[in-house]
C-alpha cells in the first residue's frame, strides 16, 4: 500500500502540493487527472523520493520507505513520459544493467528474457539495440524491470502520450496484469479514454490539491470531461 499523508511541497511562496492525503491499495489503478501545474507530477516525484517534501510523509505498507541509490524509495517502480534507456545496448542488456543497479545482479539470461516476454516484448527484439525500439517497446523494458524487482508500487507520468491506439491498448493490458498481481499503481494522465478503461479510482487535482475522487463505474468519458473542466 502506498500513502501520502498531509504531503506538501512549496518553492518559496509557490505551493506545488498542498496537504495531499492519498492511499493507493494493492491492486488499485489510481489515475490522477488535472491541468498542467495541478500537482500530478510533483506528487509522483515526492512519492518516489526524487524530491524532498516540505512537510508530510510517504508511507509504504504503513511504514516510512527505505531509500536506495540516489535516495529513491525502494520497492517502487517508475515509468516517465519519455523512457530513457541506453540506445546502443539491447533490451536485455538494458534490463540486466538497471536490474543490477537495483540490487538484482544475479539474474540469469533466461529470467531476464522471461521478464521481457512477460512484459510483451517480442522474442526477436530481446537482443536488438534499443535505438531501434518504438516508445511502446522501451516502456516494456521498464515494465520488465518492475517484474524482476517485484515492486509493490508502480508510478507512471503520462505513459500513453505518443502511443498509437494498438500500443496504448497493449500497455493497458500490461498494467491490468500487474494490478492483478497486487501491484499498487498510480498514474498521472490526460488520456480520458484509457483512464476510463483502466482506473479503479480517479482523482481530480487542481492547485496542488486533490479536489475530488470518482468511481469509474459512475463516470463515463463525457462525465469525466465535464468534471475535469470544472477544475481547469
Amino acid at each position: 500500500m502506498l500513502e501520502a499523508v498531509e504531503l506538501t511541497k512549496t518553492y518559496g511562496r509557490k505551493v506545488a502540493l498542498d496537504g495531499l492525503n492519498l492511499t493507493v491499495r494493492p491492486g488499485d489503478v489510481f489515475c490522477l487527472l488535472g491541468a498542467n501545474g495541478a500537482g500530478k507530477s510533483t506528487t509522483i516525484k515526492l512519492l518516489l523520493g526524487l524530491i524532498p517534501p516540505t512537510s508530510g510523509e510517504v508511507r509504504i505498507n504503513g511504514a516510512a520507505p527505505r531509500r536506495g541509490r540516489g535516495g529513491a524509495n525502494v520497492g517502487l517502480g517508475y515509468i516517465p513520459e519519455q523512457v530513457s534507456l541506453y540506445p546502443r545496448l539491447s533490451g536485455l542488456e538494458n534490463l540486466r544493467y538497471f536490474a543490477s543497479l537495483a540490487g538484482e545482479s544475479d539474474l540469469t539470461r533466461a529470467r531476464l528474457t522471461e521478464a521481457l516476454e512477460a512484459a510483451g516484448l517480442p522474442a526477436d527484439a530481446v537482443d536488438r539495440r534499443v535505438s531501434n525500439y518504438s516508445k511502446g517497446m522501451r516502456q516494456k523494458v521498464v515494465i520488465a524491470l518492475a517484474v524482476v524487482r517485484q515492486v509493490r508500487g508502480l508510478l507512471l507520468d503520462e505513459p500513453t502520450s505518443g502511443l498509437d491506439p494498438l500500443a496504448a491498448r497493449e500497455f493497458g493490458r500490461l498494467l491490468r496484469d500487474l494490478s492483478g498481481r497486487g501491484v499498487a499503481i498510480l498514474m498521472a494522465s490526460h488520456d480520458l479514454h484509457h483512464i476510463r478503461e483502466l482506473a479503479t479510482r480517479i482523482g481530480v487535482m487542481k492547485g496542488g490539491r486533490l479536489m475530488e475522487e470518482l468511481e469509474p463505474t459512475a463516470a463515463d468519458r463525457a462525465g469525466l470531461e465535464t468534471r475535469l473542466l470544472q477544475f481547469l
